[in-house]
């Protein structure tokens, strides 16, 4: 399937919305069975792009959650005990049934979050990639069995699933961190809570349905998206059944949770805020550093953790590269992402788009140039005009906190201990882009710059076979790879008496 399969005329897409939306789950997902909240409770989903609301879902309570937790727990020690082929041919369906219809749930990803149709179906495409890769790991999941150094015994050392998890995920990428946490939990062994963001729940919903088309058993996987986050969270951290979490959104929210799982002693994983730079040095090939800038800034509409967050630029290049950026920037077009021939869809929501032009007023106020953009677009929608900044000061916010759109500032460096001393000067460490012709120095700045991804001479990293997260605030844990699996397994070793201590046999 080409991305143009997607782009259809408008009546079509119409109708097809209705449709898509008519099938998918707008209840609560308990023990296998789709239900209603237990007070009866709603909340809307709106199109960033149009403002309409185009959904209402039910939103989980306390006690809903409490059932939740009360189902996964009962189930986990039967499916602890199924085996790693089997959850290996239901991650493997699932991934079939996730590219037979990446149509719905492309069209879902737009409606619900606003990104193009060609990068919906790239999301659909990336986030069935860890379904995939996850059924290979769940029958490699090995231990080992070997002699103690002192001969005394044979160690058996094993890996089991650590327990019910709970996976709470962002309203970004809603198919790709749906996958990515619950793939490995699925191939571990380990059962689920599943709380989606409030502002795209659809897109997860959907893909729950899947995998109980792909016969995950009853139990296994809950959903409970809610208005309130912490209805939902706080009572399944406190209960003691809960064994892991794993958290995706800001860093703020993520030391919330953090804390609130030291009682209960929890395993945690977080992948949290980011600020990510991307270095162009002198001997840079200019149009391979613009072509990944585009990538790592324009993606998602900017709205990525691991957006190229400060565009870090040698100035003996820096004219050359701002001239060559400009004019892709200026190229974009910004409209509904049903819409055929658009680049870049509307933010999130008006509080996010109004953030984003706080950023730039605040850059501006401080001396920083508008060379492409720097204003937002008139409704409806929440659409902001793709941004290239020059001469912004160090101390800006745009430079100092993440994004989250559709803006690129350029700061100039001299030479390469600047530049490293401007990438980690930032409490974030998530992802990070180097452009530069000479190998070594790339490798060289890989090892002074404090983050958990680096691309080289590329501006697009992410995949499912390769271990994502970050250091400093931007969290702990990995997702994906091998490593991926490890996070949803605990470690026992069983030491077993050596049948050749003692006197030898005769």
């Amino acid at each position: 399937m080409s991305n143009t399969d997607l782009i259809l005329d408008p009546p079509t897409i119409r109708e097809r919305t209705g449709d898509v939306l008519a099938r998918t789950p707008t209840g609560l997902l308990i023990d296998g069975t789709w239900r209603d909240s237990s007070d009866g409770g709603t909340f809307p989903v709106e199109n960033p792009a149009t403002g309409e609301v185009i959904a209402t879902m039910a939103s989980a309570t306390r006690r809903d959650s409490q059932a939740a937790m009360d189902a996964a727990a009962e189930a986990q020690e039967s499916w602890a005990r199924t085996s790693s082929r089997s959850r290996s041919e239901i991650l493997r369906r699932a991934f079939d049934l996730v590219q037979d219809r990446a149509d719905d749930l492309a069209l879902l990803m737009t409606l619900e979050m606003g990104k193009p149709l060609p990068e919906a179906l790239g999301e659909v495409k990336y986030g069935g990639e860890f379904l995939r890769w996850f059924s290979e790991e769940a029958v490699r999941d090995y231990g080992r069995y070997s002699e103690a150094p002192e001969g005394d015994l044979r160690m058996l050392v094993s890996r089991k699933p650590v327990g019910p998890c709970l996976l709470i995920t962002p309203w970004n990428f809603p198919l790709a961190m749906a996958t990515r946490k619950i793939a490995p939990a699925v191939a571990a062994g380990c059962t689920m809570v599943l709380k989606p963001a409030r502002l795209t729940p659809l897109t997860s919903q959907y893909f729950a349905q899947i995998m109980i088309d792909a016969g995950l058993p009853a139990g296994v996987l809950n959903v409970v998206s809610s208005a309130s986050a912490s209805a939902v969270s706080e009572p399944i951290l406190a209960d003691p059944r809960l064994r892991k979490v794993s958290f995706t959104g800001s860093t703020p929210v993520g030391k919330h949770l953090m804390k609130l799982a030291t009682d209960n002693v929890l395993r945690t994983s977080m992948e949290l805020g980011g600020n990510g730079p991307l270095i162009v040095f002198e001997d840079a090939d200019i149009d391979k550093a613009v072509a990944g800038a585009m990538a790592a800034k324009m993606r998602n509409m900017g709205e990525a953790c691991t957006a190229a967050n400060r565009l870090l630029v040698h100035e003996s290049v820096a004219d050359e590269f701002v001239a060559k950026l400009a004019a892709k920037m200026s190229a974009l077009t910004v409209g509904d992402g049903t819409d055929e021939g658009t680049d870049v869809g509307p933010l999130i929501e008006a509080r996010a788009r109004d953030a984003v032009e706080e950023f730039v007023l605040d850059a501006v106020r401080q001396g920083a140039t508008v060379v492409v953009g720097g204003s937002r677009i008139d409704g409806p929608g929440y659409f902001f005009q793709p941004t290239l900044l020059t001469h912004v000061p160090r101390n800006a916010r745009v430079v100092r906190e993440e994004i989250f759109g559709p803006v690129a500032p350029v700061v100039t460096f001299s030479t390469e201990d600047e530049a490293v001393e401007l990438a980690n000067s930032t409490e974030y460490g998530l992802a990070s882009y180097v452009f530069t012709e000479n190998i070594s120095r790339g490798l060289r700045i890989g090892d002074r710059i404090e983050f958990g991804l680096l691309g080289l001479n590329v501006g697009v990293i992410s995949n499912a076979a390769a271990p994502f997260g970050g250091v400093k605030q931007s969290g702990i844990g990995r997702e994906g790879g091998a490593e991926g699996i490890a996070e949803y397994t605990t470690i026992q070793y069983i030491g077993i008496e050596n049948p050749w201590a003692g006197p030898p046999p005769r």
